[in-house]
């Protein structure tokens, strides 16, 4: 269901039913790009029915998703299409275009071209844990993720958010476990990274490797920085989490199976609420581990 994870603290206010959440992220739902629209963004509803809510409360928590469509036109093809009627243009004329009659003549082959184009849609899931206030967004990047929460305030602009943080250091964490003094349900993988403190470029990557190995180990003890690192949760989940506590390459362990006669919806449900259950518990372990939240920003 989810790839990646960012973690995002709601500070502002939330609407109190799914209900009160459908009716307000209505108002900026999706709505497919039109003949001459290069891009649009909108929500619609995460779950397998699309006349289902636009926000799905399920185990104490509200799963949205956004959608964005987008025309696949190449700025080759605009050019390509443009020197056609810059030609034209000349034989008509006996002149070449100036700087504005060019510019009117490339806004004119745009607009011949959008609606001949391809459409493409990528969508965005995030949940809100409700009584933790805690946002999770599947983003690969912080600019995907601040989009998501971007589209959230004018529908909700009272949806006011921050990073989440903790009060002591999380790569400090990330070091332990490394080195063996996990906390209790967290286990060491085998992928991670490191960056030289001194020299920025200077970085290796481990994949797939016995990261107890000494000759690795020493990178970190020799002053190496660690800025990613591969961790199984609980038996249950496997992750790497960076040193801002954003998680990639988010897998279920033993879920690989596929059950294709299973009720679609009944099927998301359960890994929602798998899922859900798993972050939660590994927020609640970060923050015992670091001292709790930083809700000071």
């Amino acid at each position: 269901m989810f790839r990646n994870v960012r973690f995002y603290r709601l500070t502002g206010t939330w609407p109190d039913s799914e209900q009160e959440l459908t009716e307000a992220l209505a108002t900026a739902s999706f709505s497919p790009c039109g003949p001459l629209t290069e891009k649009t963004s909108g929500w619609e509803p995460p779950g397998a029915d699309p006349a289902g809510p636009l926000g799905r409360r399920l185990d104490g928590a509200d799963l949205l998703q956004l959608r964005s469509q987008s025309r696949l036109l190449p700025s080759a093809a605009i050019n390509e299409a443009l020197d056609e009627r810059i030609e034209e243009f000349r034989d008509r004329m006996g002149h070449e275009p100036g700087h504005r009659e060019k510019r009117r003549l490339k806004e004119q082959t745009r607009d011949n071209l959008l609606p001949k184009t391809l459409l493409r849609s990528e969508r965005t899931k995030g949940f809100l844990f409700l009584s933790e206030k805690i946002f999770a967004i599947d983003a690969s990047t912080p600019g995907k993720a601040e989009q998501f929460l971007g589209y959230l305030r004018a529908p909700l602009g009272s949806a006011a958010t921050t990073n989440l943080t903790f009060k002591r250091s999380l790569a400090d964490l990330l070091t332990r476990i490394f080195l063996g003094d996990a906390p209790s349900g967290i286990k060491l993988g085998r992928e991670c990274r490191m960056q030289d403190a001194s020299d920025t470029r200077s970085r290796v990557h481990w994949v797939d490797m016995d990261l107890t190995d000494a000759s690795i180990r020493k990178h970190v003890r020799d002053g190496m920085r660690l800025t990613h690192l591969a961790i199984e949760v609980g038996s249950v989940m496997s992750c790497v989490i960076d040193e801002n506590g954003a998680l990639s390459k988010l897998r279920f362990l033993g879920m690989d199976a596929k059950e294709e006669a299973e009720d679609p919806q009944a099927k998301l449900d359960a890994q929602f609420v798998l899922l859900t259950g798993t972050l939660r518990w590994l927020i609640d372990v970060l923050a015992q581990s670091l001292g709790g939240i930083d809700s000071r920003k």
